[in-house]
């Protein structure tokens, strides 16, 4: 995916980013800004989940 496509689905996606992940800073919300990979790590940090499990539940959210 494009990076300027992936950091405008990001905006378009942070409140329910918010409202599913409410454990996430405002700061890590926007460290994150659409790169994925950032996605990825935080999830698996802040909520245990395999890179797998964080790449669906993006895919999820995203739909």
């Amino acid at each position: 995916m494009n990076l300027d496509i992936a950091q405008g689905k990001w905006r378009q996606l942070t409140g329910k980013v918010k409202q599913k992940w409410a454990e996430l800073s405002n700061d890590e919300i926007a460290d994150i800004e659409g790169k994925f990979e950032n996605f990825y790590g935080t999830m698996q940090e802040k909520y245990g989940m395999t890179k797998e499990e964080a790449e669906r539940a993006f895919e999820e959210l995203s739909h």
